[in-house]
Order: C-alpha cells, then sequence, then structure tokens
C-alpha cells in the first residue's frame, strides 16, 4: 500500500517497494517515490538531496519537439530528464552530474524504469563540457543549477546538499557557457532560477549568444513576491522577449488548477 505525501514542495507517493527488482535497487536511507505519471519512479535519498518543484515546473516549461536530442546540465536526481520523456518523443537524453554517489543513483532510477536507452548518466564536471561531449550538438539544453553565491546564506551540512544549493563547483558563467557550446544556431536552453540574479543571468545569457526569447516569473501565491523565474533563450536569436503571465503555485492550502495539472497527467 502506497501512503500519500509531499516532498520537495512536489506531491508524490511515497512506496515501500514492488518486488524483488526494486528491493535489490535501493540502498540503506533511500526511499522510492512514485512520480504519478507513466508509471515513472524515482530513487532519493532525503540526507542528500531531493528534487524540488523547481525541476518539474522546468521541465513542462521547456519547449520539446518530437525527435530532440537533450543535455540536461547539472541532473541530480535524474528528474528531468525522467519527466522529458513523458512529453514527447525523444531521440536521446544525457543528464551531466558532478558527484559519483549522485550518478550511481540516479543511473538505479533510470535502469528501474528501463529507460536506459534513451537516458544516459554521465559523472563530469559541466566546466569541461569539451572534454565530456567533444564536437556533440544537441536541440535543448536544460538546468536547474545551483542558485546561492558562496557567501550568500547557510550551507548546507552535507557536500551533496551544498554542491546543490550553492555555486560550489560551479556559477552562473559556467552554466551559460556549457549551454552554448552544445547549441547550434536554434538550439533552446531552458533554465530555472531565482529572480533576484536575473541581472547576472541576461548578462552570461547575452555574452554566450543566448538570447531570451521567453521568460515567466512564478508566485508562491497572489500577494507575494515571485521566488522562481523560467527563462528559455535561443542560441544566435534575434532580440525579442515575450513575458508569458505569472504561474501561482498555491490558491488558499492547495495547489492552483495549473500546477495541479503538471502532476496528475497522462504521459506520452
Amino acid at each position: 500500500m502506497a501512503a500519500l505525501g509531499v516532498y520537495g514542495a512536489g506531491l508524490i507517493i511515497r512506496t515501500a517497494g514492488k518486488g524483488c527488482r526494486v528491493m535489490n535497487l535501493l540502498r540503506p536511507g533511500e526511499r522510492l517515490d512514485d512520480l504519478l505519471v507513466s508509471n515513472l519512479r524515482i530513487i532519493q535519498d532525503a540526507s542528500a538531496f531531493c528534487f524540488s518543484m523547481d525541476a518539474v515546473l522546468l521541465s513542462h516549461f521547456a519547449t520539446l519537439r518530437q525527435g530532440d536530442s537533450v543535455v540536461d546540465l547539472g541532473t541530480g536526481t535524474g528528474i528531468i530528464p525522467l519527466l522529458l520523456t513523458t512529453r514527447a518523443k525523444l531521440k536521446h537524453l544525457i543528464g551531466i552530474e558532478l558527484q559519483p554517489q549522485v550518478v550511481e543513483r540516479t543511473q538505479r532510477s533510470v535502469k528501474l524504469n528501463a529507460l536506459q536507452d534513451k537516458i544516459e548518466i554521465i559523472c563530469g564536471d559541466l566546466r569541461q563540457i569539451e572534454q565530456l561531449l567533444p564536437g556533440f550538438r544537441v536541440n535543448l539544453v536544460t538546468s536547474n543549477p545551483p542558485y546561492l553565491p558562496l557567501g550568500d546564506g547557510q550551507v548546507s551540512l552535507t557536500s551533496q546538499q551544498a554542491i546543490a544549493r550553492h555555486e560550489v563547483c560551479c556559477q552562473l558563467e559556467d552554466v551559460a557557457r556549457a549551454a552554448s557550446y552544445l547549441l547550434g544556431t536554434g538550439g533552446r536552453f531552458a533554465l530555472v532560477h531565482r529572480p533576484h540574479r536575473l541581472t547576472e543571468i541576461f548578462h552570461w545569457l547575452n555574452k554566450f549568444k543566448l538570447e531570451p526569447k521567453r521568460l515567466r516569473l512564478v508566485y508562491p501565491r497572489a500577494g507575494l513576491e515571485p521566488n522562481m523565474v523560467l527563462i528559455e533563450s535561443v542560441r544566435d536569436a534575434r532580440p525579442g522577449l515575450k513575458i508569458l503571465p505569472p504561474l501561482f503555485v498555491y490558491e488558499g492550502d492547495n495547489y492552483t488548477p495549473e500546477v495541479t495539472a503538471l502532476y496528475f497527467r497522462e504521459g506520452v
């Protein structure tokens, strides 16, 4: 029997696992979460770092087309590649992650969902993208990078959490440069970040020829300031930014219908 719960601001179902195959894939301290679409499940360790709503919103915001090739920079749990497979029939997805322990866990999630033919998780530093994927070109790059510069906020106690939340191992410049390298003219880069860093974001996007084309601010609820921004840029595009309607997460104590629909839906 599954127990319903809320983790990382995302509505999921926690289950003890079904069958020997699942139990063999889990390690001490890990849990198995249901993504509520296409029978996908994900292995997570709450003592390390679990995915949040940011990644879910980004996976739905990015423009996706049939047959696209995708690279997710700093893939973490692999939540973005997993969810992207439910939106369109894609050619190939690569997730790049720096931490070997996280990579190993994410590879088990891919195996659990029998998506090894679609998703490849690579252990490597996105700052060395030319060595990781020499001459590689894709249609779409996504990233849910660390939001906080070092010295801004309290650094997490575990190294995995610190790397996920603070710019310990990569900065905005590194992410934009890696995305630009992977995209040819017309390629798309979808990013989720914090609104208070928009000036920096636009600076680095411009430097690496990534023209912002779509932007959407995310608000916890009406009357509060936005706490997320979703931006999609196009490599070598002409100027012209479209500001999309605001997205509100909560209405009273519940998710708004738009957010609820992202979790409870049918996949391709």
